[in-house]
């Protein structure tokens, strides 16, 4: 019998270790974006390049105002994971149409739009997320999004 991992449960575990270099306070999310069994671009969610993280700011704001999970996403100061990742991949030269993209949890609205734009044809995450609008905007394009099993 094998005991080695299934490729969408090692993928994961990458997309869980990424999680690990986040500087958000309220959620850890890491995504690792594959194509053909080779990883092309990893994320984590963090303040933009050279700019202070949340901690560094006092706290965060989102915390501040009570904006529950999966609100108000433009009074974050961080990108997501899956943003950070698609920007890897651009910055890299790497194309990702085609790609499947690993999240530790499920995404937003926004990030679910970049992932159709950016032509990822498979979604898989380890915890969903409360965002309705994400899960129609992702059903509409046709692209379902895989909750691993635990």
């Amino acid at each position: 019998m094998d005991k080695r991992p299934s490729w969408d449960n090692y993928f994961m575990d990458m997309a869980k270790l990424t999680s690990t270099r986040s500087t958000c306070l309220r959620r850890q999310v890491g995504a690792v974006i594959v194509k053909d069994k080779h990883i092309i671009a990893t994320g984590y969610n963090g303040a933009p390049r050279g700019l202070k993280h949340c901690a560094e700011m006092g706290g965060c704001l989102r915390e501040k105002l009570n904006v529950p999970s999966g609100q108000r996403h433009e009074l974050c100061r961080a990108l997501h994971a899956e943003q950070n990742a698609i920007i890897q991949a651009a910055t890299l030269g790497q194309s990702i149409e085609g790609a499947t993209i690993y999240v530790t949890h499920q995404p937003c609205a926004i990030c679910s739009k970049m992932i159709i734009n950016a032509g990822i044809n498979r979604i898989v995450v380890d915890e969903g997320y409360p965002d309705e609008m994400a899960t129609e905007i992702l059903a509409e394009a046709g692209l379902k999004v895989v909750m691993l099993e635990k």
